[in-house]
């Protein structure tokens, strides 16, 4: 099943606030995010209408394993990305918001071969 950029976004913000604050309600991703709480009710429906979270009755909000196996893969690209960019010099802040803008496109294979070339370079740099 073929996931949007943004649900991918949503799901991902999920993982880190759930890891940073414990419970997450719609009002905690909308401030994260910075969109409006309307924007986030619509887009919180569409994911737990596909299967991705769930919502209790006091609003809190959990990754299924589905939307989890999704949002930690995301989160990883991230990071690793993130990590490799500052390993070439990129300040950190631009290093993470180029992160942003390709964890979604890259294909498996390229991601691959970066988490390759990144673990080489960081053994040399051990040696």
């Amino acid at each position: 099943m073929s996931i949007h950029e943004s649900a991918e976004d949503y799901l991902e913000t999920i993982l880190i606030l759930k890891e940073r604050i414990g419970q997450v309600r719609s009002i905690d991703i909308a401030t994260e995010m910075n969109y409006s709480k309307p924007s986030i009710s619509v887009a919180m429906k569409k994911l737990r209408e596909n299967g991705y979270i769930q919502v209790d009755g006091e609003g809190f909000i959990e990754l299924t394993d589905a939307g989890y196996a999704i949002a930690s893969d995301i989160y990883n690209r991230h990071q690793v990305l993130t990590d490799f960019f500052v390993s070439l010099g990129v300040d950190e802040n631009t290093a993470a918001e180029d992160a942003c803008k390709i964890e979604h496109d890259l294909s498996a294979q390229t991601f691959e071969k970066i988490m390759e070339h990144a673990a080489r370079f960081t053994r040399k740099e051990t040696s």
